[in-house]
């Protein structure tokens, strides 16, 4: 049921904790594990932790980067349990997995879980259109990376298991939002709506828009097409369009 989900376990530090994250795909269906970083798979902790989640254990892919590990991916899901300004979207893993579940009935879909210590940075949760929490008491919100996978596994299979939703969109991967990403962070440097500073503190805000309306192929092609004019306009194409209300010729 959970087939089209991919485990993305980001820079982890144990290789016990890759080996239960394996054995809880494995109970809940799940069979795509990603690691990004170093991936001690093979190691004694690793195949002692996974038991009969060895064979996911063993089909383990390992990436450069969290970009390359999503690239195929519709839908995009970060994990945290702080708060903050890039967190505050957040919704429960609950809440969350009948969107996930539907998401994954059309396309492959990740869910990004941090290092043990710290969790997903600012930086990595870029990547992703959906954040979940898992609600804890206030005194220790902290939970262990394959604890926190059994909990988001259990929600998103109890969501599969329900009656399928009809309708719905087709997302673009991950690859081609990224993409777009880059050509629109150009495009809105150049006439200054981004501090050059720190724009990706803007295109966050543009990344939720987008998560939350989700783009299909088609999305995908026109916001392109219309960054790039954006960025003809500001290099030199203003003379052009000038030039062209001179004359009084048609713009388009």
């Amino acid at each position: 049921m959970l087939s089209n989900l991919r485990i993305v376990m980001v820079r982890p530090h144990g290789s016990g904790n890759i080996g239960s994250v394996a054995r809880a795909m494995k109970n809940f269906g799940a069979a795509e594990l990603a690691i990004v970083g170093q991936a001690r798979t093979r190691s004694f902790w690793a195949r002692a932790m996974a038991v009969h989640g060895r064979d996911v254990l063993a089909d383990a892919r390992c990436y450069d980067s969290i970009r390359a590990a999503i690239s195929d991916c519709a839908l995009v899901v970060g994990t945290t349990c702080r708060s903050g300004l890039y967190r505050r979207h957040s919704r429960t893993a609950r809440e969350a997995a009948p969107e996930i579940t539907s998401a994954a009935q059309k396309g492959k879909v990740a869910l990004l879980f941090g290092p043990e210590d710290h969790g997903l940075s600012n930086k990595d949760l870029e990547h992703c259109q959906l954040l979940v929490t898992i609600p804890s008491h206030p005194s220790y919100q902290s939970l262990n990376v394959a604890q926190a996978a059994v909990i988001c596994l259990y929600e998103l299979y109890g969501a599969a298991l329900a009656p399928a939703e009809q309708g719905g969109i087709e997302r673009a991967e991950a690859e081609q939002v990224e993409r777009l990403f880059d050509i629109m962070r150009n495009s809105l440097l150049k006439i200054g709506f981004l501090d050059s500073e720190n724009p990706e503190h803007m295109l966050l805000a543009f990344r939720r828009i987008f998560g939350r309306a989700g783009l299909e192929d088609k999305d995908v092609r026109i916001l392109t097409g219309m960054f790039r004019q954006i960025e003809w306009y500001a290099k030199d194409g203003w003379k052009v369009i000038e030039e062209k209300e001179k004359k009084g010729v048609k713009v388009r």
